[in-house]
């Protein structure tokens, strides 16, 4: 790994960003009990929260969000631009440019951090967190690969701190009564699911852009993190790099794992049995093509409905220009599912979302006139961060916390290596982690890290 930038705690001049200088001492992981470290704070206490990423497409929003009740007392970011946005907000958080030094320093202090850098980054990020007894929010999606999702569910469960992905669909109310209405029996048994995303990332870019200068301001070799090294580009950082195979996953982790969070949860989803790529355009060794896909899941427990179980499912995923293959139900028009982009189809009756997870309602419309919801089963949310915060002082986990966000991270990402194989149905070992009848999918399960940027597996 490239020598990385130091810098002493305070604020980072110009200078101290593109100055050579020493590199990181090597980094030591102390148990917070050891370290007699800051304890969980009380309800009515202010946390301290490191902030790491606080620009590009939601930093300075996440920091806003827990800034607004919590300390932000360290912010951490590889480009130098994206503190001008932020800090002046919170003059008083100390700054960094490298995660490691910030959560190795500061643990003693932090006790938890957002993480809202590149997907292909969260674990590596989090896991560095989670081993140091600090909470984590991370958005979504929750991870780039499945086996690091897998990571952090088992890292969860062995570090034991508050964690919580940031699809913020899951905290709200019209996702609880989606799964109402399902448990209710208002439609029968669902049967199917469809979701769909148009749009996308660094669409049309099918190799490997120019070299350009970097920025003054950007470290791209911490940007790269656990990445194969590449040459930079202002295609890729700030704003696109989503949509690369190296650093994303594109519309099914940006925006599908916020609209399908009602069917993860009223649905009960699990571990589907099979995934399948049924159409795709585009394919190049870059960016992510434009495609579909559907995951077959078995009958499930479900014990908020009367017999106790569900019967099987099939989720359908369109990406791309590639949604308006759609096809809707006999009877059903566009107009009927215009501000839904969620379709639940049961024995009895059909039920869209909408947003991410923000809207509910019978389909078509028609259906709603006289329709009285069911009675309230789940307990409603305080708002997605506070629902984070409200456990790291001791509350109940949160509605996303990793236990959930990492199975549900994990079965969406097939969709993200599926397209590689067209019209082949892989057959899914969830157990094992693996594919039964394509050793060449399994390859895609993992990433490949850059020498010194290794993560090691954690068995629970």
């Amino acid at each position: 790994m490239k020598k990385q930038q130091q810098r002493s705690e305070g604020r980072l001049t110009r200078r101290e960003f593109m100055g050579g200088a020493a590199a990181l001492a090597a980094f030591t992981i102390v148990p917070r009990f050891v370290l007699g470290g800051s304890a969980r704070p009380a309800p009515s206490e202010k946390m301290n929260i490191g902030c790491v990423g606080v620009g590009g497409m939601q930093g300075a929003s996440d920091v806003k969000n827990v800034g607004g009740s919590e300390n932000i007392y360290a912010m951490c970011d590889v480009d130098a631009a994206q503190f001008e946005k932020i800090a002046p907000k919170f003059p008083a958080a100390k700054q960094y440019r490298d995660f490691r030094e910030m959560l190795d320093k500061e643990q003693k202090n932090l006790q938890g951090i957002t993480i809202t850098i590149p997907d292909f980054m969260h674990a590596t990020v989090a896991l560095w967190a989670m081993e140091r007894g600090i909470a984590v929010h991370c958005q979504k999606p929750l991870t780039q690969t499945v086996w690091e999702a897998r990571l952090l569910t088992n890292a969860a469960q062995k570090y034991k701190v508050p964690t919580q992905m940031g699809n913020q669909g899951y905290s709200s109310e019209a996702t609880r009564v989606a799964c109402e209405i399902m448990w209710h029996g208002d439609i029968g048994d669902v049967t199917e699911v469809h979701s769909w995303s148009g749009g996308g990332f660094a669409r049309g870019i099918t190799e490997w852009p120019a070299v350009e200068p970097v920025p003054e301001t950007l470290n791209w070799d911490l940007w790269t993190g656990r990445a194969a090294e590449h040459t930079y580009s202002p295609k890729i950082h700030p704003s696109n790099w989503r949509g690369f195979l190296e650093y994303g996953t594109q519309m099914i982790g940006d925006w599908g794992i916020h609209m399908l969070g009602p069917a993860n949860w009223g649905l009960q989803l699990g571990s589907p049995t099979s995934v399948q790529c049924t159409a795709v355009e585009g394919v190049n060794p870059v960016t992510y093509p434009t495609y579909t896909c559907k995951m077959e899941f078995p009958a499930r427990p479900n014990k908020y409905v009367p017999s106790g179980k569900m019967p099987p499912v099939t989720v359908c995923w369109y990406e791309g220009s590639l949604a308006k293959t759609l096809k809707l139900p006999e009877g059903l028009t566009a107009k009927d599912i215009k501000d839904c982009n969620e379709l639940f189809i049961g024995t009895k009756g059909l039920l869209g979302t909408g947003g991410r997870g923000e809207s509910v309602r019978l389909v078509p419309e028609l259906k709603m006139q006289g329709y009285k919801k069911p009675d309230p089963v789940l307990k409603r949310s305080p708002g997605h961060f506070q629902d984070w915060i409200r456990a790291c002082k001791g509350g109940e986990a949160a509605c996303s916390n990793f236990g959930i966000a990492g199975p549900y991270t994990e079965w969406m990402l097939l969709g993200a290596i599926c397209w590689r194989f067209p019209n082949e149905k892989l057959l899914w070992d969830a157990k094992n982690l693996r594919f039964t009848n394509n050793e060449k999918a399994n390859e895609f399960l993992k990433p490949r890290f850059r020498k010194g940027w290794e993560l090691k597996d954690i068995k629970v």
